[in-house]
């Protein structure tokens, strides 16, 4: 199990008090290899495919384990076969 810190830090605000969220993930994927395979085999470009990637490992545990939960529940198919489609492509690209 991968463990990663997340922070999140406003930027050029006007007010004198800048926000700061961070909060600890764990995972069991490598987070940084999951951005370089995106960044290699999504099409996107490279500050999207990383927003992407972190995005995806940030939801998509926490969808598997509450697959049943009424926010997702609906949802559920849909992510499903976009996880597939994704990886079917950065796989063929990454491998091409």
């Amino acid at each position: 199990m991968k463990h990663y810190r997340v922070t999140i830090e406003e930027m050029n605000t006007e007010s004198e008090t800048v926000r700061i969220l961070v909060f600890e993930h764990q995972d069991r994927e490598d987070l940084f290899n999951v951005v370089e395979q995106l960044k290699l085999g999504s099409g996107l470009d490279e500050a999207l495919a990383t927003k992407v990637a972190v995005a995806l490992r940030l939801l998509g545990p926490v969808m598997m384990q509450n697959r049943k939960h009424p926010l997702f529940e609906d949802f559920m198919p849909h992510f499903k076969r976009f996880m597939h489609n994704l990886k079917s492509t950065v796989k063929a690209a990454v491998k091409a």
